[in-house]
């Protein structure tokens, strides 16, 4: 079995996931992911509130076991198919590369940039055009593929050796 297979089923389960439970943060309360909107837009609000801080964290860790549990079941997955490291490793950050660029494309520059549902504003903050800042989330995109290779090496490398 080559590792394509591998990598879509778990790259859009992961996509899939992930943006739902994004979306659903987002809906709740944007501000949950205020540290992610323009700078602009975070110096024309108060800071979260003890609260907020306390429901985010909550919520990142729910994101950081997703975000582990795709591209670890790629690799597992990989390993039992008698794929080298190469490959594993290539399962894994298939996963993560996929989820980042429907994170790019469809959450960030589709919805947020060109669509703006009213939900994704933050109150005070209606009409700015820091929410059309499309060289942000490219950055944050190059910055999460960086951290995706980093992370697949360490989870090819700990497949691996169990």
């Amino acid at each position: 079995m080559s590792i394509l297979p591998i990598i879509i089923i778990y790259g859009i389960s992961c996509s899939l996931i992930l943006s739902i439970v994004i979306f659903v943060m987002l809906w709740r309360n944007p501000r949950l992911l205020l540290q992610e909107y323009p700078p602009e837009v975070q110096q024309r609000v108060p800071p979260k509130t003890r609260a907020e801080k306390r429901e985010s964290a909550c919520w990142a860790i729910l994101i950081f076991v997703l975000m582990l549990a795709f591209p670890l079941g790629a690799a597992f997955s990989a390993k039992v198919a008698h794929h080298n490291f190469l490959e594993v490793f290539l399962s894994a950050l298939g996963v993560l590369v996929l989820f980042n660029l429907v994170d790019l494309l469809i959450m960030d520059w589709l919805i947020v940039c060109t669509i703006t549902p009213s939900f994704l504003v933050i109150p005070g903050t209606e009409g700015m055009a820091a929410y059309k800042n499309y060289a942000m989330h490219f950055r944050g995109f190059l910055l999460g593929t960086g951290i995706s290779v980093l992370l697949s090496l360490l989870l090819a490398t700990l497949v691996l050796s169990l």
